[in-house]
């Protein structure tokens, strides 16, 4: 079974838990202990460790958690209803290899029970590892990477935390449907990258971009169904960390946003942490950002994919070319925009889809620019 994969959570922060407050997080979550493994009937999140890091090229091929559960679960919930357990940790396997199937294997039987893993690195190419996950789910995978990098290596490279997007892409079965890149870092990534970006219809969003107004990443993360964050994606000011100092990045409320953005997706099944080096200076953010993320999974509508479309306005823009049709939804004032099926040549699915958009988008279309995500969702016939 998969799960015998997972090692009991270590007894040091058990009794770390046994010291805090009653209010506290660490006392409402359920954990793997030596003696019992949690019952997952009515559980929405699933914490899991994984101890590997040889995907960075670092002397340590494993790290600890403890800091990042410490801080974790000193925290204080929301009026959450969510049922939480940690499952424990995956230890590095003998090859890396090892580790990415006791990954994929335990992720994908969680994600198939409904649970939403929440995995902590560990270096980034673990990412791979979940992705992976979905192979036996037989569905296409939108990523979403908050990461200064695109990450992608030649394909003869070794597997690491720099090349495991080529992975992604090139090998088979050929489940990734969209990659999404939040916060990019222009000198981190050549213009060859850059131009593979668009040659692929891949979105793409530079830091700038994004700190200037959070809320454009907010539909990306609503059609995503793995979101992971390297956390050199955030400046070492506000991670803490120094071992590989960052001057730019996302600072802490900017990160833990887009964090509340992953979690109130009602489409994201998985989330991961990678790329941290293990201090008890970056666990703080760390716990923070886990704590938006399920925030945001608390607050989530159900409303992906449409049900009824009773609570939703419909907005027809005539533009030179085509109506387009925009759905505003009542409760969030969220929007989305129809795909039509006869948008692509050659399309999947004889039907219309529905694109989440921004308020932006329905903007550029009163003023007669096509909005860009529905470009790119046309020319990738994802219909």
């Amino acid at each position: 079974m998969a799960f015998d994969f997972l090692q009991p959570v270590d007894t040091a922060i058990l009794d770390f838990i046994d010291g805090l407050s009653a209010q506290a997080l660490g006392k409402k979550a359920v954990f793997h202990t030596a003696e019992n493994f949690p019952d997952l009937e009515d559980v929405s999140i699933a914490i899991i460790g994984v101890l590997d890091n040889r995907g960075q090229n670092d002397t340590k091929d494993h790290v600890h958690l403890n800091y990042i559960r410490k801080e974790f679960y000193s925290l204080f919930p929301g009026n959450w209803v969510r049922h939480i357990v940690d499952l424990g940790d995956i230890a590095p396997g003998e090859t890396q290899q090892d580790t990415y199937y006791a990954v994929k294997s335990v992720v994908a039987d969680l994600v198939k029970a409904r649970v939403i893993p929440i995995v902590l690195g560990g270096s980034q190419d673990l990412a791979y590892a979940v992705y992976r996950a979905y192979d036996k789910l037989e569905q296409m995978v939108n990523f979403v990477a908050i990461d200064n990098r695109f990450d992608f290596g030649k394909e003869d490279d070794a597997m690491s935390a720099r090349s495991y997007l080529t992975r992604m892409i090139v090998e088979e079965p050929h489940n990734l449907f969209n990659y999404s890149n939040i916060g990019y870092q222009t000198y981190f990534n050549s213009q060859e990258e850059i131009d593979l970006i668009e040659k692929l219809y891949f979105d793409a969003y530079r830091l700038g971009e994004v700190c200037n107004d959070t809320t454009i990443a907010e539909p990306v993360f609503r059609d995503a169904d793995l979101v992971c964050v390297d956390m050199s994606a955030i400046k070492s000011s506000d991670s803490g960390n120094i071992v590989k100092f960052m001057p730019n990045g996302f600072d802490g409320k900017e990160i833990c946003t887009l964090a509340r953005y992953a979690g109130i997706s009602d489409k994201v099944s998985s989330f991961g942490i990678f790329n941290h080096d293990d201090t008890r200076q970056e666990s703080v953010l760390i716990a923070q950002i886990l704590w938006y993320f399920i925030e945001g999974v608390h607050y989530r509508s159900n409303e992906y994919p449409f049900g009824s479309r009773e609570h939703y306005t419909k907005y027809i823009v005539a533009t030179e070319d085509e109506e387009l049709v925009f759905y505003k939804s009542d409760r969030t004032d969220r929007w989305w925009i129809e795909v039509s099926a006869a948008a692509g040549n050659d399309n999947k699915v004889k039907k219309n889809t529905l694109l989440p958009c921004g308020y932006n988008d329905y903007l550029s279309a009163c003023n007669n620019e096509y909005p860009e995500r529905l470009w790119k969702a046309q020319r990738k016939n994802i219909i």
